[in-house]
């Protein structure tokens, strides 16, 4: 039997919960690393998660949870690290809202990017204080994830240049 994830499966992708249970029930399993969204979307994007002197980290969370719990958003908006935001287009409002109250600067940049690492993958960039209204206007889209930081100011057009060239030539 194989369950085929896009991205990572053990991230945001339950696939140690699917572990679990199939080896509790006698099942084997044999998991298979991929490159998730937050990193592949990022990099599509010419978008360097860590950036010496701009950046010394990445911090992947999910914006939505099963039980309805909130992050400590003022410890990622104090973290000095690139916030990658899984699932939160929902909830832009409340991430704005939680991070400016945290102490993140409304200018802030934020990427965007929408169905990441796939052939249609679109991009917006803005700031924390004016994704809200980027987003709607872009028409953005779920499943999109959000990159949060300094970073997302940076572009690097070679690289972008050279994944689409791959990504055309691979898409036949």
């Amino acid at each position: 039997m194989v369950r085929l994830k896009g991205g990572d499966p053990c991230i945001f992708g339950r696939g140690g919960e699917e572990a679990q249970w199939l080896q509790e029930h006698g099942v084997a399993v044999e998991l298979v690393n991929g490159i998730t969204a937050g990193l592949a979307g990022a990099t599509q994007c010419g978008i360097s998660l860590t950036l010496r002197g701009i950046s010394r980290g990445v911090t992947l969370v999910t914006a939505h949870t099963q039980d309805d719990s909130t992050l400590n958003w003022q410890a990622l908006a104090q973290g000095g690290t690139t916030l990658v935001v899984y699932m939160g287009v929902a909830k832009l409002a409340e991430i704005r809202e939680s991070l400016l109250a945290g102490g993140m600067s409304g200018e802030m940049p934020v990427a965007m990017i929408e169905n990441a690492s796939l052939p249609w993958q679109r991009e917006c960039r803005s700031t924390l204080n004016a994704m809200q209204q980027d987003a709607a206007a872009f028409q953005l889209k779920s499943p999109a994830i959000l990159v949060i930081g300094a970073v997302a100011a940076y572009s690097n057009e070679l690289l972008n240049q050279t994944l689409m060239d791959h990504a055309q030539l691979n898409a036949g």
